[in-house]
């Protein structure tokens, strides 16, 4: 199946992915990979976009296929589609991988992938993406200014923990935690 993006119209991916969920509970193995193949991508450009990081990125897509292999009897058509209980899962553990790694890390522009060309994006998944925007954007504005503020410029602008201390005048310990409870907030915001 590839990529998956030459399967019909968006309805029919919807089918074949709830259909293959669905397998899945039941312990089918190739509906797994069936899954894998046609949403691996789209679960990967979410999970890039919050961690920045290939290496870490890839783990990631791999557990959220260990959970979905795990979990897809908690899979419920009549409550989303099934991206969107993808992306919540990978959004969800790529969260908990920025909790729990170290505070220290510094992102660079070398650590972005090249990625693929999304400028043709089936319906479904452009969807998923405009529902984590707006929820993220809902989230965002439930925090302290001081936290909002960090999380944009460090995650939104790409500014260092050290660029960030500098630019806002405020001790490096002190930004770190602005970003550490900001996440913390945003994370529970987002049901992770």
């Amino acid at each position: 199946m590839g990529a998956g993006r030459k399967e019909g119209t968006v309805t029919d991916r919807k089918a074949i992915l709830v259909q293959s969920l669905t397998a899945v509970a039941a312990g089918d193995r190739a509906s797994l990979q069936t899954v894998y193949d046609m949403t691996s991508a789209k679960v990967f450009g979410t999970i890039i976009r919050i961690v920045r990081r290939r290496e870490v990125a890839e783990d990631l897509v791999q557990e959220v296929y260990v959970t979905v292999w795990r979990r897809a009897g908690r899979f419920d058509p009549a409550k989303g589609s099934p991206i969107t209980w993808l992306c919540t899962i990978a959004r969800n553990l790529a969260l908990n991988s920025l909790r729990n790694r170290g505070r220290d890390d510094e992102f660079g522009d070398d650590e972005f992938p090249d990625l693929a060309d999304t400028s043709i994006v089936p319906a479904d998944d452009w969807l998923c993406t405009q529902e984590d925007s707006v929820a993220l954007a809902d989230c965002l504005e439930t925090l302290r200014e001081d936290h909002r503020r960090s999380i944009k410029l460090a995650f939104f602008e790409g500014l260092s923990h050290s660029e960030l201390a500098e630019k806002v005048d405020v001790p490096l310990g002190t930004l770190k935690s602005w970003i550490r409870r900001g996440l913390a907030g945003l994370r529970g915001c987002l049901g992770g």
